[in-house]
């Protein structure tokens, strides 16, 4: 069985638009927060116009890496033709904090990107959307759903308070499994596993969350999709790998150091997420 891990209080932000790099920063006694999301895309820049210049993020680099940068998450870009969209995939999309939803929606649209809010909710929350927009009372917030390059689910969630326009939300996952998907994230990470709304959800730290849903068909790998794998960021990555194979998770790669100074591991969740854990990404030259 997969140990739980202690002190889990982190904080993630991200490079301002003049610095060239990622700063990760945890705070004493922390563990792990949420990284990174890598995409797959078909053509780079068709994705740069969606992440930068629509959504907002800002298009940097991370050594030879090509990254868009958001409060909270980095997006790593891999010129490769995905096999698949986000949908059907353990990870049915992935979602963003927005200070005005109206606005950001009605950017989206103007951009010629599609809003399919109705029909990625679920039905408790899609009777109520109107212009694009659903409100979701259990969470009192509103939420959007628009399809980006690749076919790329993403989730507006308004949240008037935050101190920046967009902000790294949520990861939603897809599964059959819901209750077992949850314990075993929050026992891999040593969370604890609670409810968003209507959804079970973990909440890490900076305020990003993984949330959970019922999928009424199995669901395939990410590996390859536009959404190809997940990151966290670890301190003491060494020492957490080797916890995660002692506890019988095989690492479809084991931990090591990459020229760069950028310190890695991946595996595969028991639903065909695949997940690569870092250390030191801030960091990377």
């Amino acid at each position: 069985m997969i140990r739980h891990l202690t002190a889990l209080i982190a904080l993630l932000t991200l490079a301002t638009p003049t610095m060239a790099r990622a700063q990760v920063t945890l705070t004493p006694g922390a563990t792990v927060v949420y990284g990174h999301h890598h995409i797959n895309p078909t053509d780079p820049a068709a994705h740069r116009k969606f992440w930068v210049d629509t959504l907002g993020g800002t298009a940097s680099k991370i050594g030879p890496r090509e990254v868009i940068q958001f409060p909270g998450v980095v997006l790593i870009l891999t010129t490769n033709k995905p096999t698949g969209g986000t949908k059907t995939s353990s990870v049915n999309h992935i979602g963003f904090g927005v200070q005005n939803l109206r606005a950001m929606v009605d950017r989206m649209q103007a951009a010629g990107y599609p809003i399919v809010t109705r029909a990625e909710l679920p039905p408790i929350y899609a009777t109520g959307e109107k212009d694009g927009i659903a409100p979701i009372p259990d969470q009192n917030t509103s939420v959007a759903f628009v399809m980006g390059p690749d076919d790329t689910k993403v989730e507006l969630v308004e949240v008037k308070a935050q101190s920046a326009p967009v902000t790294m939300h949520h990861v939603h996952f897809a599964t059959p499994q819901v209750p077992e998907m949850t314990a075993w994230y929050a026992k891999t990470f040593g969370l604890v596993a609670g409810k968003r709304g209507a959804f079970d959800n973990i909440k890490l730290p900076a305020d990003a969350h993984l949330t959970f849903s019922p999928s009424p068909a199995p669901v395939v790998p990410t590996k390859g999709r536009v959404l190809d794998h997940i990151g966290f960021e670890v301190r003491g990555l060494d020492a957490f790998a080797k916890t995660l194979e002692a506890a019988g998770l095989t690492l479809t790669v084991p931990y090591r150091q990459l020229p760069d100074g950028l310190k890695i591991a991946f595996f595969v969740d028991p639903w065909g997420t695949y997940v690569e854990l870092t250390e030191g990404l801030a960091k990377a030259q």
